[in-house]
C-alpha cells in the first residue's frame, strides 16, 4: 500500500503502482490535463515517473502556474529546438541542451553555420512540431545499450560523454519525441503542445564541455513562456538591457576602454570613468573610516609559498596567472586574494585582546586568469580592484563586527538605490572536499553566521548548501536593478581556517595571559570597483546621480559675446567644488542643449544677455527641463545640496 500525501495535507491510498499524471487523473479531468510535471519528496520528476509501491511519499503537481514548470517547458523547449535544427540541417550532431536564466540553449556541431537569417525558418520548424503535440517518452538502457545507440545514432559527442562522462552510470536515460532522441536526465512536459510562446534570441560560438582545447561548436539560444504577453515582456526587457548595455554606454560616455594591445579582461579607465571611481572610492573611504578601518596599501604580487599557506595556490591554480620564475630560483605570482597580506600586517607585531577588533581596509588589485569566452567588459575581468577588509577578531565579537558588515552592505546598496536585494548564504556541503578546514571550525561558522542573519531579519534569506568560500561560509547580496536584473555585489565571509595553526597560525593574548586564535571575517561592499561600476553603468543607464556624474554642469551661452560672462560663471562653479565644462562654440543653443542631453550631462546653465545683466544663469535639468532663472550662488547652493544628501533621482 502506498500513501500519498498532498500539500494540503489531504492523503490517497493506492494499492497500485501509479505516476503523477494516475493521481492528477484521480483528483479531477481538469487538474490531470493541466499537470505538466510533479515534484515528488522534493524531486522534480515528470507525469509518467513511477511512485514506489509502498510507503508514503509527498507529491506536488505542477502545473504552469508553478515557477519550477517554467524550466521543464524550457528544457523541453531545447529538445523541440535541436529537433528542428537536425530536420533542416545535414550531418547535425548534438552536444548539451540546458536551461539558462529567462531562456535555453542548444550546442551543436555542423558545417552549417547558423545565422539570424536561419531563425524563421527555425522557428517555423519548431511550430510545426509543436502543432504536432507528440509525446515525451522517456526510455531507460543499460550503459552498454546507451553507447551502442548513440553509434547508431551517429551522435559521437554523445558516445564520448557516456564513455567518460557518464561512466559510472549502470542505467542512462533518453527522451524520444517522434523520430528525435536524445540522451537526457528529464524531465520533460507531457508533449510539445505545453510549450507556449518561443523566440529564438541568438547563436554564439562554444566549446565541447567548455573546454577551449576541444571541438568548437555553435550555441543557438532562444527562451519561452506560457503566455504571448510573458514574452513580449521579456523581449522588451532585453531591448531596454541592450541601451543600457555598459560596453556600448562606457564607450558612448567615453568612461573605460579595453584594448587589445594591452590584453582581454584589463580595464583601461579613461578621465570620465575615473572620475566614478574616485567617487565611489571617496564615498567606501569615508565609511570606513566612520566605521573603524584603518587603511593600508599592499603590493600586488607576492611569493608562491604565500598563496600556499592561505591555500590560494594551488586552490584558484585554473583561473590564475601562471608564477613568475626569478633567475634565483624563487616563485612570485600575481595575488589573487588581498587577504593573506592583510594576515601578514596583522602578525607583524603582538597582538592583544584589547587591540581587537583589527579592521584592515584596502582598494585591492587582484588578478584572476578568466577564460576569454568568459570576459563581458567591465563585468568580468581579469584584473579587478576589491574593496576589500579584514577585521580580526575575538570569538565574542564576531556577531557585533558580522552585524556591522552587514549593516555597511546594506548603506551602500541603499546609497546608490539598490533597495531589491536578497541575501544569500552560502554554508559548505560536507560531502564535497573542495572545503579546507577542521568539521568543528565550520560548524562554530556556520552556526555564528546564522544566527547574526536571522537575527538581523535580511530580506529575503536562502540558505545554499556548497556555495560556501574554501575556507568559510558567506553571506552574499544579490540586488535588482531597475529593469530587474540581479547582480551579485557586496559579500560577507566568515573565516576559522586562515587564523588556525594549519594556515598562518594567527595569535592574540587575551585577558587570561594566554594565547588565542582569533576570528577573521572577509567583508567586500562593492565586491570589484570594475563589476560595481558596469552594473551602475546599467542601472542607471548613464544618467547618473549627481554626485557621481563626471561631469556635473555645463554652460552654455547663448552666443560667443557672452563668453566671458560664460567663463566667469564656470569659474565660480569649479570654485565651488562642482565638475563643470563650458561649450562656447558658435553653435545655435539649442544644438548645445541637444548634445548636453545625449552626453547625459545633470544639470545645464544657459547664459545669455539677461542672465548677464542680472548676475542670474537659467538652470536646465537633464529630466525636468527648465527650472527657470536662478541667482548664481542659489544655482550653486541647490547643486552643493543635492550633492551633500546624494540624492537620487530616476
Amino acid at each position: 500500500m502506498l500513501k500519498v500525501i498532498l500539500p494540503d495535507g489531504n492523503v490517497l491510498d493506492y494499492s497500485r503502482r501509479v505516476r503523477p499524471i494516475d493521481v492528477a487523473a484521480d483528483i479531477g479531468p481538469r487538474l490531470a490535463k493541466a499537470t505538466l510535471a510533479a515534484v515528488v519528496d522534493g524531486q522534480t520528476v515528470g507525469t509518467d515517473f513511477y511512485l514506489p509501491e509502498e510507503g508514503e511519499v509527498s507529491l506536488r503537481l505542477l502545473t504552469k502556474r508553478d515557477i519550477e514548470s517554467l524550466d521543464i517547458m524550457r528544457h523541453s523547449c531545447a529538445h523541440v529546438m535541436a529537433r528542428a535544427v537536425m530536420r533542416l540541417f545535414e550531418g547535425v550532431q548534438l552536444a548539451f541542451g540546458p536551461t539558462v536564466d529567462g531562456g535555453f540553449y542548444y550546442d551543436f556541431a555542423l558545417e552549417h553555420s547558423i545565422s539570424e537569417s536561419d531563425f524563421p525558418k527555425i522557428e517555423a520548424e519548431i511550430a510545426k512540431i509543436i502543432k504536432q503535440d507528440e509525446a515525451f517518452e522517456r526510455v531507460e538502457y543499460p550503459h552498454a545499450k546507451a553507447i551502442e545507440l548513440c553509434e547508431e545514432l551517429g551522435q559521437t559527442l554523445k558516445v564520448e560523454h557516456l564513455k567518460e562522462g557518464l561512466s559510472d552510470q549502470s542505467l542512462v536515460s533518453f527522451y524520444r519525441q517522434g523520430e528525435f532522441v536524445d540522451l537526457c536526465r528529464g524531465p520533460h512536459v507531457p508533449s510539445a503542445g505545453a510549450i507556449g510562446a518561443l523566440k529564438l534570441l541568438s547563436v554564439a560560438g562554444a566549446y565541447w564541455k567548455g573546454d577551449a582545447s576541444n571541438r568548437q561548436l555553435q550555441r543557438l539560444y532562444g527562451t519561452a513562456w506560457f503566455d504571448k504577453k510573458d514574452l513580449d515582456d521579456y523581449l522588451a526587457k532585453l531591448e531596454e538591457a541592450k541601451r543600457r548595455d555598459h560596453r556600448v554606454l562606457g564607450k558612448q560616455l567615453e568612461l573605460f576602454l579595453i584594448e587589445p594591445e594591452v590584453g582581454s579582461g584589463l580595464i583601461l579607465w579613461l578621465p570620465k570613468g575615473a572620475t566614478m571611481r574616485r567617487e565611489l572610492e571617496t564615498f567606501i573611504y569615508g565609511e570606513l573610516l566612520k566605521r573603524g578601518y584603518q587603511p593600508v596599501y599592499t603590493p600586488t604580487i607576492g611569493r608562491v609559498q604565500l598563496y600556499e599557506t592561505s591555500g590560494h595556490y594551488p586552490y584558484y591554480a585554473d583561473s590564475q596567472f601562471p608564477p613568475i620564475e626569478m633567475a634565483d630560483g624563487d616563485r612570485y605570482l600575481l595575488r589573487p586574494m588581498n587577504c593573506p597580506h592583510h594576515i601578514k600586517i596583522y602578525q607583524s607585531k603582538p597582538r592583544s585582546y584589547r587591540d581587537l577588533p583589527l579592521r584592515i581596509a584596502e582598494l585591492g588589485l587582484v588578478h584572476r586568469f578568466e577564460q576569454s569566452g568568459e570576459l563581458n567588459g567591465m563585468t568580468r575581468v581579469r584584473g579587478f580592484t576589491q574593496d576589500d577588509a579584514h577585521i580580526f577578531c575575538t570569538e565574542d565579537q564576531v556577531a557585533d563586527e558580522f552585524r556591522g558588515c552587514l549593516d555597511m552592505t546594506q548603506y551602500v546598496l541603499k546609497t546608490l538605490g539598490l533597495d531589491e536585494y536578497r541575501v544569500r548564504l552560502g554554508l559548505r556541503d560536507p560531502a564535497s572536499d573542495k572545503y579546507v578546514g577542521r568539521a568543528e571550525d565550520w560548524d562554530r561558522a556556520e552556526t555564528a553566521l546564522k544566527e547574526v542573519c536571522q537575527e538581523f531579519d535580511l530580506p529575503d534569506l536562502e540558505v545554499e548548501t556548497g556555495e560556501a568560500a574554501f575556507y568559510g561560509p558567506k553571506a552574499d547580496f544579490v540586488a535588482k536593478d531597475c529593469i530587474g536584473r540581479e547582480w551579485q555585489l557586496g559579500t560577507v565571509q566568515l573565516d576559522y581556517n586562515l587564523p588556525s595553526p594549519q594556515r598562518f597560525n594567527l595569535e592574540y593574548i587575551g585577558a587570561d595571559n594566554h594565547p588565542h586564535q582569533p576570528v577573521m571575517i572577509h567583508r567586500a561592499p562593492f565586491g570589484s570597483l570594475e563589476r560595481f561600476t558596469g552594473m551602475l553603468i546599467e542601472h542607471f543607464a548613464g544618467a547618473f546621480p549627481l554626485w557621481l556624474a563626471p561631469e556635473q554642469a555645463r554652460v552654455l551661452v547663448v552666443s560667443q559675446k557672452f563668453e566671458e560672462y560664460g567663463r566667469r560663471v564656470e569659474q565660480t562653479l569649479r570654485e565651488a567644488g562642482l565638475r563643470v565644462s563650458g561649450d562656447y562654440r558658435p553653435e545655435k543653443v539649442g544644438a548645445k542643449i541637444r548634445d548636453a542631453q545625449l552626453e547625459l550631462i545633470p544639470y545645464m546653465f544657459v547664459v545669455g544677455g539677461r542672465e548677464m545683466e542680472n548676475e542670474t544663469v537659467a538652470v536646465r535639468d537633464r529630466r525636468e527641463g527648465d527650472l527657470g532663472s536662478m541667482a548664481l550662488p542659489e544655482a550653486v547652493e541647490r547643486l552643493r545640496t543635492e550633492i551633500a544628501n546624494k540624492t537620487l533621482r530616476q
